[in-house]
């Protein structure tokens, strides 16, 4: 696990500004629609190199256990890390500017139109998209880490219960933790 993932502070690591910061948030929230992962994923690993791979599952990880929105979670974690207290302020106000602004204009033009039967199929698309979106992410997310066995086991027997069997999210989440935790530390020995 890395130093990032147990909450210490990591030494020798570069300070982003926060005009950099607030830009890559802004663009996460800009583009996420449907769920800001498969964005903030890209952006964070792929194009800006602020986080490996790994990393970043272990952030995002920690953040599905915590209460509260998982990516918002994690802006607070990595504005943390590269530039303190100012920069989690920064990417979580970057994170949900634009979107809380959207999202007040559209639930105005909703209320107006919301019983056209185009715009309810326009939602259940979007719905679609989002879901194809979260999936292709996770997919992605699974191929470059190179899970050993054990992991793998996990991860499938995570989405069998929640995906599957539609055992509720919480119990699951909780318990697939501490077995994953075990073998992590059984597969160390």
């Amino acid at each position: 696990m890395s130093v990032l993932a147990t909450g210490e502070r990591q030494t020798g690591l570069p300070r982003i500004g926060l005009p950099a910061l607030a830009a890559g948030f802004l663009k996460m929230g800009l583009l996420g629609f449907g769920g800001v992962l498969p964005i903030a994923r890209q952006v964070i690993v792929e194009e800006r190199k602020w986080l490996s791979e790994r990393e970043f599952a272990e952030v995002y990880g920690l953040c599905q256990a915590l209460p509260g929105p998982n990516v918002v979670n994690a802006s607070t974690m990595i504005g943390d890390r590269f530039a303190g207290v100012p920069g989690s302020v920064t990417c979580i106000l970057s994170l949900l500017a634009a979107p809380v602004l959207i999202l007040v204009g559209l639930g105005e033009l909703y209320e107006r139109w919301a019983g056209l039967a185009s715009v309810n199929a326009g939602i259940g698309g979007m719905a679609i998209a989002a879901a194809g979106l979260v999936t292709g992410n996770g997919l992605k997310m699974l191929r470059r880490l190179r899970l050993s066995w054990r992991s793998l086991a996990v991860v499938a027997t995570t989405f069998a219960a929640i995906g599957l069997l539609h055992w509720p999210l919480i119990p699951v989440v909780l318990a697939m933790s501490i077995v994953s935790f075990l073998a992590q530390g059984e597969a160390r020995r």
